[in-house]
């Protein structure tokens, strides 16, 4: 991977990419690419043992131009103020691309989780969520969960910025369990959002489901499910993988049996029977129709693009595919549904929670799932549109369309002083 572009800068190299194509001056570039608050703190964390443990956490406000931060909360050892930068930057256009009154957001703390007990967690959280409790409000910034983080993580915070704030405020997360103010859909929404873009793009090339083939790298929160909705709509899913490797099964694999493998205690799919054990790279570069990275940004790079065999790339990940990857794949007719687009449907059902939580008013999950399928169409409709008049790649088209609603919010709102 050396030599590849980082996640903040893929982040700066696409912006500067729509830039480009929308004719937007030096002073308005400059205002879109630079972070409105960047914020790192110390967590400190007394460990079941006694041992003290200072964690550095972090929450980046990328934009607030067409309205409160929304962005998710990660636990991963390689989590960084650049890493957090780049995915609050693309917060802010996924939510201008889908419509949404959101600016963007992310945050996060340098830890693997899986090296915690369930209580060291939760003080570790509430001790964050404390630091960040000036920054966050349901009118300012709305936390949801990420890599290595779940709905408990979400009830905590809401728990903890509700204490210090001396009221129930449930709209400051979203993510959160259906029994503190969450939303009936919320769970299965990035994964839905994912099995929708590829749907439209399956119609869009004239492929029946049926006949399509499916690899899916990263069976966690997002990756899993989108496995299964895929499975279910018909796809024959052949690959997933985790952090330990993969299984492959050129017959087809069904991932709810997979889901239950883990749930039962399994601390991975590698040795499920009836599979042969593959690595993460392998399945990149299987021949399949779609392929569906949905672990972690930069999986893609200039290194091993040239190696990848899908015909159709749905970004299930935050930016899974590195700048200097995108003209391989498209040099080589591969279809990439850019992230900020293909795992729209997450952020779209968190503003369907925030919204419900706000009039105290629940709707059932069948209207929940109707409006993130009206959201999503809508969305890869005016995308696809876009890069067909232009003549340009789905990613520089979402790109243009998000970018420029944050421009124009920028220069109707106009700056203070």
């Amino acid at each position: 991977m050396l030599g590849s572009p980082s996640a903040w800068d893929t982040a700066r190299i696409q912006l500067e990419n729509a830039v480009r194509h929308l004719g937007i001056n030096d002073g308005l570039h400059d205002l879109l690419r630079t972070p409105r608050r960047s914020i790192t703190v110390s967590v400190p964390l007394v460990r079941d043992d006694g041992q003290l443990l200072v964690l550095s956490g972090y929450r980046v406000q990328h934009n607030l131009a067409r309205g409160p931060a929304k962005g998710g909360i990660r636990y991963h050892p390689s989590t960084d103020l650049d890493e957090v930068r780049a995915l609050a930057m693309w917060m802010t256009w996924k939510c201008a691309l889908m419509g949404i009154p959101y600016g963007g957001a992310k945050g996060g703390i340098a830890v693997d989780p899986r090296l915690l007990s369930h209580s060291e967690r939760e003080r570790m959280t509430r001790r964050y969520a404390a630091e960040l409790v000036p920054l966050i409000g349901p009118e300012k910034d709305i936390p949801a969960p990420d890599v290595g983080t779940d709905e408990q993580t979400m009830a905590w915070i809401m728990d903890t910025y509700s204490t210090h704030t001396g009221y129930t405020a449930t709209g400051v997360v979203t993510g959160k369990p259906l029994s503190v103010g969450g939303s009936a859909g919320r769970a299965g929404a990035t994964s839905r959002g994912v099995q929708l873009a590829t749907f439209a793009a399956l119609a869009e090339r004239g492929l029946d489901p049926y006949d399509v083939t499916v690899a899916v790298q990263g069976f966690g929160k997002v990756g899993a499910l989108a496995a299964q909705y895929l499975h279910d709509a018909g796809c024959r899913v052949v690959a997933v993988s985790d952090v330990k490797g993969g299984v492959h099964n050129p017959q087809g694999l069904n991932p709810a049996a997979l889901i239950n493998h883990i749930r039962r205690g399994a601390d991975s799919v590698v040795g499920y029977p009836g599979t042969d054990t593959i690595t993460n790279a392998e399945l990149l570069e299987l021949d399949v129709d779609v392929l569906v990275p949905a672990a972690m940004e930069g999986v893609i790079t200039a290194h091993n693009a040239d190696r990848v065999r899908a015909r159709i790339i749905v970004e299930g990940a935050n930016g899974p595919v590195s700048a200097d990857a995108d003209p391989i794949l498209e040099g080589n007719g591969i279809m990439v549904i850019p992230d900020i687009l293909a795992n729209g449907g997450g952020v779209a059902v968190s503003y369907f929670e925030w919204v419900q939580d706000i009039q105290a008013y629940f709707w059932t999950e069948d209207e929940v799932n109707d409006r993130l399928c009206a959201i999503m169409q809508r969305a890869y409709g005016e995308v696809s549109t876009l890069a067909a008049e232009q003549g340009v790649s789905l990613r520089t088209a979402a790109h243009i369309i998000g970018v420029d609603r944050v421009a124009e919010a920028h220069r109707t709102r106009g700056l203070y002083p």
